[in-house]
């Protein structure tokens, strides 16, 4: 990336170096508070436009150009122990245990200066403020939550992470040939006790179907972390990269914690390119006529294939109860949340007993009127 994208923006007043508010969304400084709105520092430096990459070419070559986290100064990187998380300090700060799991075994990562450099990113939409006040009300409706857990709420853990992500565009031209199945009924006669009646009966009539499909995929979304636990992201929700993207930007991840992927382009792209297969097959599936199908056949051809890496923001809430740790997790942009939490199974035992002795007052009551 050249000078231009990476370049700093110094606060007006004093010259230190501005970061990314999420409260105020804009720049702002960590020194004097002085407030620049990201427009502004985007005209005056002349930041590049989000750009699609041709990943057959990535795929070929080695994109040196295109390598290394572009901030001021070393970034740092630690990688924890039981995790495997990879964390990049872009400000020199590092924490004494890992930002995902709080583990304390957490070990300095050689980096190689290969990590593909951001293209673009989701800038944080929602403040901390505003996370901690929904985390506080989830955990208060975890009705089978132990109560130190509940009291506790444990927002004082939570951390701003930009996560790892690539996009895949593709275009696909497929065609499909399927056996097309129509329901119809006919009229059976049985005999039931003796006496005679009939019923409708669904029988199927197969006739051959085919067609063709032209489908363009914007944006296919495969994470590259792996210090969130998957099943969180799926539940948070999608981000908005085909039309919020901000061209990356030191002065966007200053002060906020990066994961660095560990899955990289080759394997994300046989998963995007695996996504995109099975979506297809849908799309195709969806174009058969009649009630129902079988033996469906598609012949996919992909081309124009591109990438992104992109960064995404999430707000995280690690901690370990007894010998297991957990996670909240809520989407930096939308709001939307969801996380694990242990379970006090002396609260459950006493529910299900006060729910076994509900239901023999009733069966008394009720075996008493009769």
């Amino acid at each position: 990336m050249d000078n231009a994208t990476v370049g700093k923006h110094p606060c007006p007043e004093c010259g230190g170096d501005l970061q990314w508010n999420a409260s105020k969304q804009a720049l702002a400084c960590p020194y004097c508070g002085t407030v620049v709105p990201w427009t502004q520092a985007q005209e005056t430096q002349g930041l590049q436009v989000v750009q699609e990459l041709d990943l057959a070419r990535a795929l070929s070559e080695h994109p040196g150009e295109q390598r290394g986290y572009a901030a001021d100064g070393a970034p740092r990187e630690v990688q924890c122990q039981s995790c495997k998380a990879i964390s990049v300090f872009v400000d020199g700060k590092v924490a004494q245990r890992c930002e995902f799991c709080g583990s304390p075994s957490i070990i300095d990562h050689q980096s190689l200066g290969d990590a593909i450099t951001p293209q673009s990113l989701l800038p944080f939409k929602l403040s901390d403020g505003q996370v901690r006040d929904a985390i506080r009300k989830w955990y208060g409706t975890r009705w089978f939550a132990p109560n130190r857990l509940k009291r506790a709420a444990l927002t004082d853990t939570l951390k701003g992470v930009y996560l790892p992500y690539w996009t895949f565009d593709a275009h696909v031209a497929a065609r499909w040939t399927a056996e097309a199945g129509y329901h119809y009924y006919e009229t059976q006669s049985y005999t039931e006790n003796g006496e005679r009646k009939t019923r409708q009966v669904q029988r199927t009539r197969w006739e051959p179907a085919s067609g063709a499909l032209q489908h363009f995929f914007d944006d296919e979304l495969v994470p590259g972390t792996v210090g969130v636990h998957a099943g969180l992201l799926e539940r948070i929700g999608s981000f908005p990269t085909t039309t919020d993207l901000k061209p990356y930007s030191p002065e966007f991840v200053r002060g906020w914690l990066v994961e660095r992927y560990q899955v990289d382009l080759r394997r994300a792209a046989q998963i995007g390119q695996a996504q995109m297969e099975e979506q297809t097959r849908r799309l195709c599936s969806a174009q058969v006529p009649g009630d129902t199908q079988r033996n469906l056949q598609v012949d996919a051809d992909f081309s124009g294939r591109t990438f992104k890496h992109v960064l995404v923001p999430v707000w995280l809430v690690s901690y370990t109860y007894g010998s297991r740790s957990y996670q909240v997790l809520a989407n930096g942009y939308t709001g939307a949340l969801a996380g694990e939490r242990p379970y006090s199974w002396v609260k459950i035992f006493f529910a299900a007993l006060a729910a076994a002795i509900a239901l023999l007052v009733l069966m008394a009551v009720f075996g008493g009127n009769r």
